[in-house]
């Protein structure tokens, strides 16, 4: 009996979340913007040779998770 009403930000802190965990799904399976040293298997698009490249990286493809959740709701 506890139960929040759907606002508008709720059902954007959703969307955040959902490109939050998809973003880490990628980025950990696929090693995304990582630095070439890393293990075998597949590369992502892309090398990090300093962590604020990394970062970015990982920002670039938080958007367009982001993107992708919202449009399809």
């Amino acid at each position: 009996m506890d139960e929040v009403p759907a606002t508008g930000s709720g059902h954007a802190r959703r969307n955040e979340d959902i490109a939050l965990d998809l973003m880490k799904f990628i980025a950990m399976t696929t090693g995304y913007g990582r630095t070439a040293s890393s293990g075998v298997g597949f590369q992502g698009t892309g090398s990090a040779a300093k962590p604020e490249e990394y970062a970015a990286h990982l920002l670039e493809l938080y958007g367009k998770c982001l993107g992708a959740v919202a449009a399809k709701k």
